[in-house]
């Protein structure tokens, strides 16, 4: 990958950024925290990885994504309006009653595969998509980003353990490993452990990384497209809220907007940034 490449997918990143702390303090409602350490995955999917087409949202052999963490919606309606799936006009609906944008993505929105709400749910229908490509015989990937508090869940194990029993390996699962949930560090809530071992025991492809390096993430994505009978779990190792210096590692930006004073201090930071 050259070095022009990577430089205009961390301007993208950085936009994603200002983006999400844009429509959440427009809103005084939503989860910045986790939109931020999300924003690197984001564009390097978007703009780099995913076979999509705006123009066509629902092209039969696109690229599938989901956005396990529906919380972190901030962050992915930037993406898809970037991306040219809507008008970034749209975005200053955000959370406003009748608007498409609501708190967890909807089906109605273009673009949007999964209908994010409770945590764990988009692990299980990922899975699905890909056994439905496997049957029907298509090529397309699917790619599901989870967080880690989110991985304390259950369900996300079980579908974990059938993704690899039905040897999915046109999927790609990616930890937002961004250390932090709503109420502290996830390590002193529920430690979730070494998650590579973990997903390594249950029969995935593993790749560590650091989800702020975007050469990392680029050959990551690039890794994953093995044919191997594997599912992939790539960890990306996080920091909720990256990108601004008072929201990093804390976890009461998990869902809670900046006022006015603090969206001045953010947007001051991330223009600073590329």
């Amino acid at each position: 990958m050259d070095n022009k490449k990577i430089a205009e997918l961390k301007r993208t990143a950085n936009e994603i950024r200002k983006e999400s702390i844009i429509i959440t303090h427009r809103a005084q409602s939503g989860h910045p925290g986790g939109s931020l350490s999300e924003a690197d995955i984001l564009a390097a999917l978007y703009f780099y990885k995913l076979r999509v087409n705006a123009k066509k949202p629902d092209w039969g052999d696109r690229d599938r994504f989901v956005l396990s963490k529906g919380h972190a919606s901030p962050g992915y309606y930037a993406a898809l309006a970037m991306k040219g799936f809507f008008s970034k006009k749209e975005l200053e609906s955000f959370r406003k009653i009748n608007s498409m944008l609501q708190g967890h993505p909807e089906l109605k929105i273009p673009g949007v595969d999964f209908a994010g709400g409770s945590l764990g749910q988009g692990v299980c229908f990922a899975n699905g998509l890909a056994i439905a490509g496997k049957l029907d015989k298509k090529n397309y990937k699917v790619y599901v980003l989870i967080g880690d508090g989110e991985a304390q869940e259950g369900v996300v194990w079980e579908a974990s353990m059938s993704a690899a029993f039905y040897k999915l390996d046109n999927l790609v699962y990616i930890l937002d490993k961004n250390q932090v949930q709503q109420t502290g560090l996830t390590k002193d809530v529920m430690d979730i452990g070494n998650a590579a071992e973990k997903w390594r025991a249950f029969g995935f492809n593993v790749i560590e990384i650091n989800g702020h390096n975007m050469e990392d993430i680029l050959n990551a994505l690039d890794r994953s497209d093995n044919k191997n009978g594997k599912p992939t779990m790539i960890i990306a190792n996080t920091i909720k809220g990256k990108g601004v210096s008072f929201m990093e590692l804390n976890h009461k930006f998990h869902g809670k907007a900046p006022n006015d004073e603090e969206f001045k201090r953010a947007m001051e930071e991330l223009n600073k940034k590329i």
